[in-house]
């Protein structure tokens, strides 16, 4: 029995040529959907500018956390639905919708017609879309990829579609600065032909190559998983602004209602799917050690990566790129240059670490991998705020390398865990722990790194603006900005200590020479530098701890793989089978 055209392929082996069209595709839909995860975060000075958005304004912080959070957020809470609505309706289905979703989603957010606040308004809304358009793109390709290939190429066709998904977090960076050099809203053109471009090719040649039918939707789990999670990161956002004299908010009702009704949810959720016939996570798949460790090592990793790349942003474009001379409007482009050690690391060690998971197995590569990265926190730790490049270049290269040697043999032995008919909620959840890990990150780096400047930052910033003869008074006026405020500031480009300054007149006490001094780009980044670098030695031991946990939990995988179901219909147990059975090491 077989029909074209995206309907049910029964019993049948792809032909050679479908396989290479499956990856071909899935690799692309999976490379935008993560290139739009972090070309928005390197883009986010020449956004702010242009939809002329005053970044230290009180409550503006959130717009900029919301438009990096809000579109992971989306992701980790849709992505096991509509990969269960895969398994009930068709893969193919469902991804190609996704991919019409995510385009259309896109032209609208490259026409904000909006200034301040309703524009940043405008784009959170449509990115929420085209998340929901990229949540069935990344849910559904590793299962399309698992049912076109033979077990022993699965592991590369996973390895590739998992390089690109990374490749396009890491490219975002940089793709991200070229563009805003241009015109902030080219960060949203760039997918625009793409999009329409695989939209047609995928509904031409994508076809269903696996069994589906049967299920219904855990709408109670759906609820509580999506509306707990959303709660505790907008708790997360609330709490990292200041409240009631404190830097940050954690001492505020509100945040704590947000972050013990979300944790409350949360539970209820895992309650829930413990009881009920058709849950959305399937617990049944915690059984197995591979799936459920692979996902608990990939959740920590998925963690130390976001926040990384965000420290090493505000890194980049706050202080080292205007300590050396470039100007605050081309720092996005100068960041995303400098980090390219990081992405060719990453694209140098993932396919080949995909390559050797085939043959070796997957739990020393992944593990290795784990402990690669942990050491290149260390190595980052000890680097002094005004860096040798050639040092700096060297460590990232190797996170990236780290990161490619552990991404695709966790993601091979997760999805070679599972019986087939279960990959596409299976894809979902390894895609929830991965977008989880990322969204929280941020929440979770942005409060160690303000944890890290507030001993020290509010002396530095009075101590500092005195020497440059500004009045105790106004100075110790200014050393009050909260540190979230300076973070803020340091990622987009702005030097708060002018807008302070200017409406007190303090400047028109100051000679020239110290009005260009406080005015320039070098004296803030300068200033900060020290409080800068005790916030980093934080966040970088815990990203340090996040890889020791991620190496313990891909050791403690051990063997185990399930039979995948044949094409002559002959199928594997419908729950994992013991970690004992069908070794994969």
């Amino acid at each position: 029995m077989a029909k074209s055209g995206g309907t049910l392929i029964a019993g049948r082996v792809p032909d050679e040529r479908y396989k290479w069209t499956a990856l071909t595709n899935t690799t692309a839909a999976v490379f935008m959907s993560a290139l739009d995860g972090s070309i928005v975060l390197i883009a986010l000075p020449a956004i702010f500018r242009g939809i002329h958005l005053d970044p230290l304004a009180p409550g503006n912080i959130a717009y900029l956390l919301w438009m990096i959070m809000g579109y992971r957020l989306v992701q980790a809470v849709l992505v096991v639905t509509v990969g269960r609505l895969g398994d009930m309706y068709g893969r193919v289905r469902i991804y190609n919708s996704g991919f019409a979703v995510f385009t259309f989603a896109s032209i609208l957010l490259s026409f904000d017609p909006f200034d301040g606040g309703r524009g940043a308004v405008w784009l959170i809304g449509w990115r929420v879309l085209q998340a929901v358009g990229g949540s069935m793109l990344t849910a559904n390709s590793a299962a399309i990829l698992t049912d076109a290939f033979p077990e022993e190429r699965r592991g590369f066709a996973l390895g590739i579609n998992q390089v690109a998904a990374l490749a396009g977090m890491f490219i975002g960076l940089v793709l991200g600065g070229l563009l805003a050099a241009w015109d902030w809203r080219a960060v949203f053109w760039v997918n625009v032909p793409v999009g329409l471009f695989f939209t047609v090719w995928a509904y031409r040649t994508l076809r269903e190559t696996g069994r589906h039918g049967g299920g219904r939707i855990d709408w109670w789990g759906n609820i509580t998983f999506g509306v707990g999670l959303s709660a505790a990161l907008i708790g997360i956002t609330f709490g990292l602004q200041p409240y009631g004299g404190h830097t940050m908010g954690w001492t505020n009702p509100l945040v704590q209602a947000l972050l013990l009704g979300g944790i409350a949810l949360l539970v209820a959720f895992v309650v829930i799917e413990r009881r009920i016939d058709a849950p959305m996570i399937q617990p049944g798949l915690f059984r197995n050690r591979a799936f459920t460790f692979g996902n608990l090592a990939g959740l920590a990793i998925s963690i130390g990566r976001g926040g990384l790349q965000f420290v090493l942003i505000i890194w980049l474009q706050g202080i080292w790129l205007p300590l050396h001379g470039y100007d605050y409007d081309a720092t996005p482009l100068w960041a995303g240059i400098f980090m390219l050690p990081l992405t060719a690391g990453f694209l140098a060690a993932g396919p080949v670490s995909g390559y050797l998971s085939d043959r070796f197995g997957s739990r020393g590569l992944a593990t290795s991998g784990a402990l690669l990265f942990g050491a290149s926190f260390l190595g980052l730790m000890a680097l002094p705020i005004d860096f040798s490049y050639w040092i700096f270049a060297l460590l990232i290269a190797l996170n990236g390398i780290a990161s490619g040697m552990f991404a695709s043999p966790n993601s091979s032995s997760i999805m070679g865990s599972v019986p087939a008919e279960l990959r596409g909620v299976a894809s979902g959840m390894r895609a929830t722990f991965q977008n989880s890990g990322t969204a929280v990150s941020i929440g979770v780096f942005f409060s160690l790194m303000i944890a890290g400047l507030a001993n020290s930052l509010p002396q530095t910033l009075t101590t500092g603006l005195q020497q440059q003869g500004v009045s105790a008074h106004v100075a110790a006026q200014v050393g009050e900005l909260p540190p979230v405020a300076s973070l803020f500031a340091a990622q987009l480009g702005v030097n708060p200590v002018e807008n302070l300054l200017k409406p007190s007149g303090a400047l028109h006490h100051l000679s020239p020479a110290q009005q260009q001094t406080l005015t320039g780009g070098e004296f803030f980044p300068h200033l900060i530098s020290g409080p800068f670098h005790s916030g980093l030695v934080v966040v970088f031991a815990f990203g340090t701890v996040l890889a020791l946990l991620a190496a313990l939990a891909s050791l403690l995988r051990g063997p185990g793989r399930v039979r995948a179901r044949t094409a002559s219909g002959t199928s594997s147990p419908r729950t994992p089978a013991p970690a004992s059975s069908h070794p994969q090491e």
